[in-house]
């Protein structure tokens, strides 16, 4: 088994507590949330209505999209409201360095959060 393979995304510094921002890794793009718990990644396109959650806003643990306010688990990419019922792909991310990486997952559903 090979071992995974993080690729650097964002200065951890340039992404303060209870923000998230949108990166491009590996040709996709990425939204980096860092909350209390952590930094979390998930894609960042709704998988509703296909617009940007970077423009969007992070309540706690919840993105919600700016188009129709569907809301994703930032943890886990799971769906917690409506319209949306697909849920987001979630990337692992870790800090290395004062360096945010993830490592880009495939198309594999998220976990079920724990509220």
């Amino acid at each position: 088994m090979s071992e995974p393979t993080f690729l650097r995304a964002l200065p951890l510094g340039d992404l303060p507590v209870n923000s998230m921002r949108s990166v491009e890794l590996g040709g996709r793009s990425v939204l980096l949330c860092h909350i209390a718990q952590g930094v979390f990644a998930v894609d960042e396109i709704c998988t509703h209505g296909e617009a940007r959650l970077g423009e969007g806003r992070l309540r706690g643990v919840r993105v919600i999209c700016p188009l129709h306010g569907a809301s994703f688990d930032c943890r886990t990419g799971a769906v917690l409201g409506a319209p949306a019922s697909v849920p987001l792909a979630r990337h692992a991310a870790r800090v290395v360095d004062g360096w945010i990486e993830v490592e880009l997952a495939g198309a594999a559903a998220p976990a079920t959060p724990t509220l």
